[in-house]
């Protein structure tokens, strides 16, 4: 093959192999990390999640969805949970859970008048199950994880008014 001087060089096309990825993915929901990368024979495949962007589409009321207000409008408030006044936000890496065994009342419900030191959630890590306590009086008004969703370090689990 003869080149042109000035022209670039052709570039060589990755092998990549969609089951390896979609195995990679597999691997990353089950276990909760949020990302996973891994490197054979001078390839690098990387996968990843934004944990962070999909906890927070979650807080989104659906009160907040009126008919006539596009979604995007919603979104900027939405992104600035975690500045709010009275964000709980976690202490840990782990896994959050609303009551304290499967199929047992939450420990609090948005609209739950609580006082400071009352548990909010359980967030288990490295099979020890840590009992959130509420930093101050008020109301829940918004929790923001799910039962059983894996959750970060300084994440913002739900909203005291």
């Amino acid at each position: 093959m003869r080149l042109l001087k000035g022209l670039p060089m052709p570039k060589a096309k990755l092998a990549i192999d969609p089951e390896l990825i979609h195995e990679l993915a597999t691997l990353i929901d089950e276990t909760g990390l949020t990302e996973i990368e891994i490197e054979q024979d001078g390839q690098r495949v990387r996968v990843a999640r934004q944990a962070a962007l999909t906890n927070v589409a979650t807080a989104v009321p659906v009160a907040a969805l009126s008919p006539g207000t596009p979604a995007a409008a919603v979104v900027p408030a939405v992104a600035d949970l975690s500045e709010h006044p009275g964000v709980v936000k976690s202490p840990m890496v782990g896994t959050a859970y609303w009551a304290p065994e499967p199929g047992a009342k939450p420990f609090v419900e948005v609209g739950s008048q609580i006082k400071g030191g009352d548990t909010l959630l359980i967030i288990e890590a490295m099979k020890t199950m840590n009992q959130i306590p509420a930093p101050r009086a008020g109301t829940v008004t918004r929790i923001l994880v799910e039962d059983g969703q894996p959750v970060e370090y300084g994440e913002p689990l739900m909203i005291i008014e």
